[in-house]
């Protein structure tokens, strides 16, 4: 008895020292008041986990140390505390929906490093390195590489991005390569308001089984933040942009020679990226790109991966890579696919 009666009393004290939220129905939920940024207020329960409620629903909210609060143009740390239909904030009162931002330490902690940060700083990413093989009758090699790192603030985002495959098969001593590719660039975003954004990328590409020497693009233009949630973003963009295609002689009968194309291209897409679980994140990205000069010439872009948390540092990685040419060489084929899985590291700065 007298032990259920100390666990009794730890309970109840742990209560008395909670933070305590009120709901319009009645509800009131006990445990720490972790942010309200827009329309929801985050709560992390020990019985429910982390709950969001609509923060129109609050009646009273009452907190048992200081918490970040952003009323209008004025932030101050202070404890809140419900008196009729007003909160205490700072020993002053003020209405709940006077109340546009809470922040508990560790949040404000991360709107603070995001705030001004350095250009070193906040880059996350992964590296994957895959190999595979077989022998036989014919023995394979395939070498996979795929690294990609983002830099996201409060304000802008930079994206470098990099994939690269060399295959060979050797039949009866006989070796010849049977792909061979390297993709990569760079993208830059800023954001203009809360919802529209502008945006600049450079991609490089070279295949030396469709005889593409250098594909070099170089565009721009705005983009849109269709959907933000606590686990995932889409943005819809479009523009403008510059593609110089270097081709390398193609080998007959019968032989043509290599040619340059260069174009201005309209394109749009998509950028999408979901927390599929507490280990698991999924990305993809689209592009068409359609040329103003010629009639029913495009191309496209797709990319997409998931990476899966196994430690701390140690990723598995399931990846795909597409690039579609509608007017292809002579001889080759239109579409060139590249799928890859296997461990890979991640970071993060």
């Amino acid at each position: 008895m007298k032990l259920r009666h100390f666990v009794f009393g730890l309970l109840l004290a742990a209560a008395a020292w909670a933070d305590v939220v009120t709901l319009k129905n009645g509800d009131k939920l006990t445990g720490s008041v972790v942010k309200k940024d827009g329309a929801n207020l985050i709560i992390k329960t020990a019985l429910a986990g982390t709950v969001s409620v609509a923060w129109d629903q609050v009646i009273s909210i009452q907190t048992d140390g200081p918490i970040t609060v952003v009323t209008g143009g004025r932030t101050v740390q202070s404890p809140l505390s419900t008196s009729g239909d007003r909160v205490m904030v700072g020993g002053q009162p003020v209405g709940l929906g006077d109340i546009t931002v809470l922040r508990d330490a560790a949040e404000q902690r991360a709107f603070e490093r995001l705030e001004h940060p350095g250009w070193g700083e906040l880059w996350t990413g992964t590296a994957g390195l895959n190999f595979g093989g077989s022998m036989g009758n014919s023995e394979t090699r395939t070498f996979l590489v795929n690294a990609n790192a983002v830099r996201a603030t409060r304000t802008d985002k930079t994206l470098l991005y990099f994939t690269a495959i060399k295959s060979s098969a050797t039949i009866n001593n006989v070796s010849v390569e049977t792909a061979q590719a390297v993709r990569g660039g760079w993208a830059y975003s800023r954001n203009l308001s809360p919802k529209l954004f502008a945006n600049v990328f450079n991609d490089w590409e070279t295949n030396k089984f469709q005889n593409l020497d250098l594909r070099f693009v170089l565009g721009g233009g705005l983009g849109y933040h269709a959907w933000k949630g606590e686990k995932g973003t889409l943005d819809l963009v479009g523009g403008i942009a510059y593609a110089r295609d270097t081709f390398g002689a193609f080998p007959g009968p019968p032989l043509k020679a290599g040619f340059t194309d260069s174009r201005a291209e309209l394109y749009y897409g998509n950028d999408f990226n979901y927390q599929v679980n507490s280990r698991t994140t999924f990305t993809q990205s689209w592009r068409r790109f359609h040329n103003v000069s010629e009639f029913g010439a495009y191309r496209m872009n797709f990319d997409a991966a998931a990476n899966t948390q196994i430690s701390k540092w140690l990723t598995w990685n399931v990846g795909v890579s597409d690039r579609y040419l509608a007017n292809a060489p002579f001889g080759r084929k239109a579409n060139d696919f590249i799928y890859s899985t296997g461990i890979g590291v991640s970071f993060s700065r």
